[in-house]
């Protein structure tokens, strides 16, 4: 039997004529996870915070000073997208310590979604902050010949972040399921807590790049 590609999808069952993979299960359980987590932890928060809401408020304000940090404005406009990309990312990535799991992030169709995601809110909030055409004739600046250039360069990043997020969760997974076959199961475990580390860093680096890139694109608007 031919070993399955790491870029072919483990197609677990259909709707129909649409397939669904392994890693649409696993996103979809880690959104719906998180959807209940964030309802049961902010429904009982209160004016004198516990242990729990400290911790929480200290991550939000943490992630805020980040993109204050990179954008030099008020981080609250910004803090769903990036907060949500990082705790997504965050958890499918270490979802692979869980026995059974793969990590959604190895399969190229999720980081390439979350890829798209970014591209769109990038121009969706440059639309928001500026208007439509004040923003589009951003792209025109400062010469018009350059347009092309421009345009490449919205798809080429898409493409880096798809790539910078598949190729090291996929490399780690590949790995360490090498070294648990040769070496067996508990040689590996210092992998796993590097793994966490690795994993941990990656959402780290996917979302400070969104920043990046939702500031560039406000701060261009903003120069016109």
């Amino acid at each position: 039997m031919m070993p399955r590609s790491p870029l072919e999808s483990e197609i677990l069952f259909r709707i129909g004529v649409i397939p669904i993979a392994r890693s649409v299960v696993t996103s979809t359980c880690i959104v719906a996870l998180l959807a209940f987590v964030s309802w049961a932890i902010t429904r009982r928060f209160d004016d004198r915070p516990g242990r729990l809401q400290t911790a929480i408020e200290a991550l939000v304000v943490t992630v805020g000073d980040q993109v204050r940090g990179v954008i030099g404005r008020d981080p609250e406009p910004f803090l769903p997208i990036i907060g949500t990309l990082f705790l997504f990312i965050v958890i499918a990535n270490l979802s692979a310590v869980v026995p059974g799991v793969e990590s959604p992030t190895a399969s190229i169709e999720t980081p390439a979604a979350l890829a798209l995601a970014v591209f769109f809110s990038v121009h969706v909030y440059g639309v928001r902050e500026k208007g439509v055409f004040r923003y589009l004739a951003s792209f025109l600046k400062p010469n018009p010949l350059l347009l092309p250039i421009r345009i490449l360069s919205e798809l080429t990043r898409t493409v880096s972040l798809t790539v910078r997020l598949f190729g090291n969760m996929m490399s780690h997974e590949l790995v360490l399921g090498v070294i648990a076959a040769i070496a067996g199961l508990l040689v590996p475990i210092p992998f796993l807590a590097l793994g966490v580390l690795i994993g941990v860093i990656q959402a780290y680096i996917f979302s400070i790049l969104a920043t990046v890139y939702l500031g560039a694109a406000i701060g261009a608007v903003e120069e016109g």
